[in-house]
């Protein structure tokens, strides 16, 4: 009784503060109500830790937020993608039916998890008692090796503590994690989260005695293992470029499976192919693993990431410089025969645009810009500093306006991007790719890199004269409101709409600085 008491005394204390502090309800401190007051509404309920850790490791931009999807579409994916792991989800309803997309798109044909909650279940805390208890249902050791739960935006500000669920329930692991719109930047970033979680636990079995074995056995040789999702021939290339030096590829984060983490652990270098892994290289850091930025990417790329991965683990300068000549033989030989003729803006939200973009360039593309949704940090700094060298401007934490004002001053022959700056460089009669699904998507890295580019742009810069034949095919058919064949043509109505969006800015506004009530 007495802690049920304490319980309610501590819940009473944070409802207090947040009225004296002048925060929404917790069931309204969701990404739609405005992140500063969904991140105080968060430290008033006793997470100021976590807000702390969540700003030191993901630093937002000069805007707010990076117009992505919701962060948890990354921890989730990563969580499907995974052998024997289930997931459960805590947050409002249609922000998980919006999240079971991930599933659907993904075809990891299995259950997600959900527990609903009310205002008096989060006011009570028994929406956390709903969580053990959905847990204890789920820990199935036959079928789970873990189980990650996950709070969203609402029971993140309302302080749900999954930080006291259980550690494992007969062997299934448990694993919490927050993973707040309003304070994970982006979907990409959101990976590491649950990656960082994942090697913290891991770490933690193998100091405390003998684990599994990955799936494949132990590696014969040192390896290295690759911090980023590539595309699957990607580390097979990667390894073939370490094998002359007598070091292997070992498991890519995020894993497949929850052994390959005590594999990915027990590295000689960790490679940070994807450079804002930062709490998941805080992991390999408290474990003694050097961590080395870039990527084995084009001609200087691969060059400079060879000699950096051999000195890190200990490789003899005579082998590193044979596999160094070696590579730049081979890939001076592709860079020659696929060259790129045309201007280029390219943008995107995976993490991987500064690698594309230094291939471009030395594939003979007139890069003009970079934007990237992710962060700059000391593994993707070398990225930056070669780009700018080269005459390329570079934005992190890049802004949709910054992306298509980039396409607008430079006027490209192929803009690579998100779904709207293709859509705005398609409605401008300009050829337009797709960056995750048309350039991520495909091998990269060492030879096998230019050819596969290039193939893809060139085909695409040659598709204007379509663009400009379609565009003239449709002439006069107006556009916006006027699209269409009229037999009056509508009038144009956009001074209403621009007042009437100042209305509602001005309403959002009151709300979000608390001089009205609503959402």
């Amino acid at each position: 009784m007495d802690d049920h008491r304490k319980e309610f005394e501590a819940e009473r204390d944070r409802e207090i503060a947040a009225r004296e502090l002048d925060l929404p309800p917790a069931e309204d401190a969701g990404c739609h109500n405005g992140a500063e007051r969904s991140k105080a509404a968060a430290r008033a309920a006793g997470a100021g830790a976590l807000m702390d850790r969540l700003e030191a490791d993901y630093p937002k931009g000069p805007h707010d937020q990076p117009q992505s999807m919701c962060p948890a579409f990354g921890s989730l994916r990563v969580g499907l993608r995974m052998r024997r792991v289930a997931t459960i989800l805590s947050g409002s309803a249609c922000c998980v039916y919006g999240l079971t997309f991930t599933s659907h798109f993904y075809g990891a044909k299995r259950s997600v998890g959900y527990v609903p909650f009310s205002s008096e279940t989060l006011v009570t805390g028994k929406l956390f008692e709903d969580i053990v208890e959905a847990v204890h249902q789920m820990a199935d050791p036959q079928k789970y090796d873990a189980v990650i739960v996950t709070n969203l935006c609402v029971p993140t500000a309302s302080g749900v503590p999954l930080q006291m669920l259980p550690r494992e329930i007969d062997g299934v692991r448990i694993v919490g994690i927050d993973v707040p719109g309003f304070g994970v930047p982006t979907h990409a970033e959101a990976k590491d989260v649950l990656s960082a979680a994942m090697l913290s636990y891991a770490r933690q079995e193998i100091e405390a005695g003998p684990v599994q074995q990955p799936r494949s056995g132990l590696a014969d040789r040192p390896t290295v293992t690759l911090v980023g999702e590539m595309f699957p021939a990607d580390p097979v290339v990667i390894g073939r470029m370490l094998e002359p030096m007598g070091l292997a590829v070992g498991p890519t984060i995020p894993v497949r499976e929850w052994r390959d983490l005590y594999a990915a652990l027990d590295c000689a270098a960790v490679a940070a192919i994807h450079p804002f892994y930062t709490a998941t290289f805080r992991e390999f850091t408290a474990a003694g693993r050097s961590i080395v930025g870039s990527a084995p990417i084009g001609l200087d790329g691969t060059d400079a990431w060879l000699s950096a991965i051999g000195r890190t683990c200990g490789v003899p300068q005579a082998r590193i410089d044979q596999t160094r000549n070696a590579m730049r033989g081979a890939i001076s030989a592709g860079l020659a025969a696929n060259r790129i003729k045309g201007r280029i803006t390219l943008s995107g939200y995976e993490g991987s645009e500064l690698l594309v973009g230094r291939l471009l360039v030395e594939l003979g593309a007139d890069l003009r810009y970079v934007g990237t949704a992710c962060p700059k940090t000391p593994f993707n700094a070398e990225d930056a500093d070669w780009l700018a060298a080269h005459g390329v401007t570079v934005r992190f934490r890049a802004s949709l306006e910054q992306d298509i004002a980039a396409f607008e001053e430079y006027q490209p022959d192929l803009a690579i991007g998100t779904t709207p700056v293709v859509q705005k460089a398609k409605e401008a009669a300009t050829p337009a790719l797709y960056f995750t699904n048309l350039i991520s998507a495909r091998p990269l890295m060492g030879p096998a890199g230019p050819g596969s580019l290039a193939s893809i742009i060139n085909a695409a810069i040659a598709n204007k004269a379509r663009f400009e034949a379609m565009n003239a095919f449709f002439e006069g058919v107006g556009d916006g409101d006027t699209a269409g064949i009229w037999r009056e043509t509508p009038q144009d109505r956009s001074a209403y709409r621009k007042k009437y969006a100042a209305k509602i800015k001005q309403s959002r506004n009151a709300v979000e600085n608390g001089d009205s009530v609503g959402c």
